[in-house]
């Protein structure tokens, strides 16, 4: 075994890297909802969910540290939000990993041209 299958092995061990496709794949295993509202729904559910991280992240301004595990309680609601942007890609038919890859995409070369801040979706 070579140094990099090695620190492959270690990293593979050490952490868990589920890829995006894989977390998608199984996601959808746990996935109940009307198929004819699959749009309406996964979105709706999308923005629930990140309007309950922004109501913890509100009661941890408002309460401070008195919150119980406030960082537990922000990463549980973070996995519900991949939950609907698996299911999101999965209506798409487009695989998740491959939008994440395609955003970065778009993220570096906005950098490299000095345009990552300001508005606009084609800059």
């Amino acid at each position: 075994m070579n140094l990099e299958q090695e620190v492959k092995k270690f990293m593979e061990s050490k952490y868990s890297m589920m890829k995006a496709s894989n977390y998608q794949l199984q996601a959808k295993e746990t996935a109940i909802f009307p198929k004819d509202k699959a749009l309406e729904y996964l979105t709706l559910g999308l923005v629930g969910e990140a309007g309950e991280i922004a109501n913890k992240v509100k009661k941890v301004i408002r309460d401070g540290n008195r919150l119980n595990n406030p960082k537990q309680n922000v990463r549980d609601e973070i996995g519900d939000v991949l939950w609907y942007c698996a299911m999101l890609c999965d209506w798409l038919e487009d695989d998740m990993g491959k939008i994440m890859e395609d955003n970065l995409a778009k993220l570096r070369s906005r950098k490299e041209r000095g345009v990552l801040g300001g508005s606009g979706d084609n800059r």
